[in-house]
């Protein structure tokens, strides 16, 4: 929740559940297994992970370059901020701020 800045009262609405669901959840008491499952898919990791048995999710690809962005994407807020303004952009809006982002770094 803090990653993607969701509140209780947030979390509950997308889910359809009651936000007081959510509070004994972050207080301690373990979600029923369906709804674990629900919360794996919400946030897009394992129950596992969400249950606190493994300490790191598993790398979405055998790939580490992007496995190494998707890092930046999930930990960084300003490289998320970035990717959602560069969502809607054309090839060339793109080149455009790759070029205004190396130049601001040659500064």
């Amino acid at each position: 929740m803090d990653k993607r800045g969701l509140t209780n009262y947030q979390l509950a609405k997308d889910l359809d559940i009651h936000p007081t669901t959510v509070a004994n959840w972050l207080n301690g008491k373990e979600p029923r297994k369906s709804t674990v499952l629900q919360l794996s898919d919400y946030f897009r990791v394992s129950s596992d992970y969400l249950l606190g048995r493994i300490e790191r999710e598993k790398p979405v690809t055998d790939d580490d370059e992007l496995n190494s962005y998707l890092e930046a994407l999930r930990t960084r807020p300003e490289m998320r901020m970035l990717f959602k303004l560069s969502k809607g952009a054309t090839k060339e809006d793109v080149e455009n701020a790759v070029k205004i982002i190396e130049a601001l770094q040659k500064k």
